[in-house]
């Protein structure tokens, strides 16, 4: 079986990662499988990129310059939402051609316009669709907030600087992809059963298959090791317990770590027995955070090399992710792998992954003390070998690449039977 997996990166975002372990992992198990881009970063053969062209930057700025419009020349919410107004057709290219299965990943921000994905659905070849956030099935945004207006027809965006109308651009979009899906054979995938219920009460996705299916980890790869080797590999202190937050951008808010950074000035001034802590922080714009924490802070940039990654878990005792929204995130899985306990906000898929007590701390939502408490539990109060076990454990079992590849295997098995 062919398969041709679509993302706009190759390992550019989590959901570029995420695909690129997929893809590894099918072709470890029997499957042919690329993986079609706009953005390629390695010499991976199997990764197929589009043709470089000037187009795909116009494409990018043409789509964000109407968001921008739509916003009022604000640049609020930029990158919190997409149009899909403009894309690149990928039906004529021979990787698709030969394909028996299109898997669509994340294809945002000018790789696909809904209308090139009207354009797939018309070849009539077996679609399966993982939904790595929201914009599936809402009208414009990747997560939605508190805000309910996908599971009806959108509109009044809150996402749109000061819209009251019930026909906005995020209403307009919504209507074009009910248009689009009304006819069209597709497999939805969620990467966490809090996303796929949110995909189930959304007006657009009723009628569809939604499953849900983790992303995978590759356990030979992340996996504990030397601590004390670790550290003295990026100069960290061998005295401390370390914290780690990874971000590709450290200032996106919904990633919170104004919540972290709440969380580190409590147990500053309320627990003496916390004053060993060290904080290493790995992401783009570290530089803007050197002086928020009380603590000493060991700032990294953005890595994406994986055996890089595999070694900063290993060095560190605790990973630390106070994010708002969020599905099944990368981070928590490569960390426990390397049997660190984790400690995350009771929202989106967090609770799925981390067992409270069992293998981290699931903090109370938006509560930076119970967070700080999560953090003085885990590694004062806790048997802390026994939450790293169970924190390996728990990425074996649900994680790994051979489980993950084989219900895939069997999904695309299913569709390609249905289009026979």
């Amino acid at each position: 079986m062919r398969v041709l997996l679509v993302n706009t990166s190759e390992r550019i975002g989590g959901a570029a990662i995420a695909t690129s372990r997929l893809m590894e992992a099918l072709k470890n198990n029997g499957i042919k499988a690329k993986m079609l881009v706009r953005d390629k970063q390695t010499d991976q053969i199997t990764v197929v990129s589009l043709e470089k062209s000037w187009l795909n930057l116009w494409r990018f700025i043409w789509e964000r310059s109407m968001i921008w419009k739509a916003n009022r020349f604000k640049r609020n919410n930029l990158f919190a939402v997409d149009l899909a107004n403009t894309g690149i057709d990928i039906t004529a290219l021979p990787e698709f051609q030969e394909a028996d299965v299109i898997h669509l990943n994340w294809v945002n921000q000018g790789m696909l316009s809904l209308k090139k994905i009207q354009k797939i659905i018309d070849t009539g070849k077996p679609i399966v669709w993982t939904m790595h956030d929201m914009w599936c099935f809402t009208g414009i945004c990747h997560y939605s907030d508190d805000c309910k207006g996908y599971m009806e027809s959108c509109g009044k965006c809150p996402f749109i600087y000061h819209s009251t109308s019930d026909k906005d651009i995020s209403h307009r979009v919504f209507m074009k992809k009910e248009k689009i899906l009304h006819t069209a054979h597709i497999s939805f995938v969620a990467c966490s059963r809090w996303l796929e219920k949110k995909a189930k009460e959304s007006k657009l996705l009723q009628g569809f298959p939604v499953t849900s299916i983790p992303n995978a980890i590759n356990t030979n790869l992340f996996h504990p090791h030397s601590k004390k080797e670790s550290r003295e590999a990026f100069n960290l202190p061998l005295d401390k317990k370390l914290l780690l937050f990874g971000s590709l951008k450290i200032s996106d808010e919904r990633k919170g770590f104004k919540y972290l950074v709440e969380a580190c000035r409590i147990l500053h001034e309320q627990y003496p027995d916390m004053d060993n802590i060290g904080v290493v922080v790995f992401g783009r714009q570290t530089e803007q955070i050197s002086n928020l924490l009380p603590f000493p802070i060991y700032c990294m940039d953005y890595i994406s090399e994986e055996k890089q990654l595999a070694n900063i878990y290993n060095a560190v005792d605790l990973y630390v992710t106070p994010s708002l929204q969020d599905n099944l995130p990368n981070t928590i899985v490569e960390a426990m792998a390397c049997g660190i306990p984790c400690i995350g906000f009771n929202t989106g898929g967090i609770p799925e992954m981390i067992d409270h007590q069992l293998n981290g701390y699931v903090a109370e939502y938006k509560s930076a003390a119970d967070f700080a408490q999560g953090i003085h539990w885990t590694l004062i109060e806790g048997n802390y070998e026994e939450l790293s076990r169970q924190a390996c454990k728990k990425a074996v079992s649900s994680y790994s690449e051979s489980s993950v590849a084989m219900k895939y295997i069997e999904l695309y098995n299913k569709v390609t039977k249905k289009n026979a």
